[in-house]
């Protein structure tokens, strides 16, 4: 199903309090996205060996991944995507603008 999205993709919001902003994916989380510095959150962390501080730290939440595409440098903004077949290997292909999108680990 989320398929359309990979780690390391250049994606732009389009729905939600982070819209318009762009970034890469960081990681895909089930049906959610962490993107890199979109939709930042504070959490409080107690101290620890590797923060002996601790204190309140900004790091990336989640968004689900209804809500991003994957930005196509051709048309400037976000496009959908659908599969097809280059030879033996699948590519995902933007609708509109044809632009070929690699598909590390398919």
């Amino acid at each position: 199903m989320a398929g359309h999205i990979r780690k390391g993709d250049l994606v732009v919001v389009i729905a939600g309090s982070s819209k318009g902003k762009r970034g890469k994916v960081l990681s895909v989380l089930g049906s959610r996205v962490v993107i890199e510095k979109v939709a930042m959150v504070k959490r409080h962390t107690k101290p620890s060996q590797k923060n002996p501080q601790g204190g309140i730290v900004d790091k990336e939440g989640s968004i689900h991944i209804s809500n991003v595409q994957l930005f196509d440098e051709k048309l400037n903004k976000g496009t959908r995507t659908k599969l097809t077949t280059d030879g033996d290997s699948k590519v995902r292909t933007g609708t509109k603008s044809g632009t070929k999108f690699p598909t590390a680990g398919m």
